[in-house]
């Protein structure tokens, strides 16, 4: 049976055929270290000009999906997708990861961020600005508030990186970490996370919106945490 499409694809040729290969190598159609067709081949497959294959090409170089090797063609890149397991905090150290702290601030809070805290509104609460790295390479910037109840005068309130993280500041403060919430959307990103996490031209980003709870569901931690949505792929798990 013919499913017939709701409007037609609007995005340019090119963009239109870096999509095909990308979900292809994502899948593992096209598997890490495999050489991809010749462009004659594409070309054909597509029913494409040569310069519209090469654009496509180049977006995916420029996303790190494939590589160029002069005089012998173009390959998948070698490494599968980074997988980023979704928790509460990624501790530093054996597995790679490690944070630059760029900024620790008192604010009013976004909305959405003081009714998930449910702090009044026109509130104050601590905001801890983070980029993560993996291998030293960026892989999340985040956002995280904290009442201001809770945080002031502890060490979520100072400029300087956490002992055992923003998890241990809060069990010492009494609000140990329980469970947390996640909504997950995609979207453009905007210019600071463009540059703050290296994206190339026209790649979304997924947007976390995660809700740490304490005892008797008490919001103790908003974050907001920014991904780039070319190289990663986020990992959930759940005991039973």
């Amino acid at each position: 049976m013919t499913t017939l499409a709701r409007r037609p694809d609007p995005r340019p040729r090119h963009q239109q055929i870096a999509a095909e290969l990308r979900a292809e190598i994502m899948s593992g159609a096209l598997r890490p270290g495999e050489q991809l067709p010749s462009t004659p081949h594409l070309v054909g497959r597509f029913e494409a000009a040569n310069a519209t294959i090469q654009r496509a090409l180049q977006s995916l170089k420029d996303e790190g999906f494939v590589r160029g090797h002069a005089g012998k063609g173009v390959f998948v890149r070698e490494k599968q997708q980074f997988i980023v397991e979704a928790t509460a905090y990624k501790f530093p150290g054996s597995r790679g990861y490690s944070y630059e702290l760029l900024k620790v601030d008192e604010v009013e809070p976004p909305n959405d961020v003081a009714t998930a805290l449910a702090v009044p509104g026109g509130d104050r609460v601590i905001m801890r600005h983070r980029l993560l790295l993996h291998d030293g390479e960026p892989v999340e910037l985040s956002w995280s508030y904290y009442p201001l109840a809770i945080a002031a005068g502890s060490p979520l309130e100072g400029r300087k990186k956490i002992r055992g993280g923003a998890p241990q500041a809060l069990a010492d403060l009494g609000f140990p970490e329980r469970h947390f919430e996640d909504r997950i959307s995609v979207r453009q990103p905007t210019t600071k996370e463009v540059e703050g996490l290296d994206l190339p031209a026209d790649v979304p980003v997924f947007r976390q919106f995660r809700v740490v709870y304490s005892d008797f569901r008490r919001p103790v931690e908003v974050s907001i945490l920014i991904k780039g949505g070319h190289l990663y792929e986020l990992s959930y798990q759940q005991d039973t």
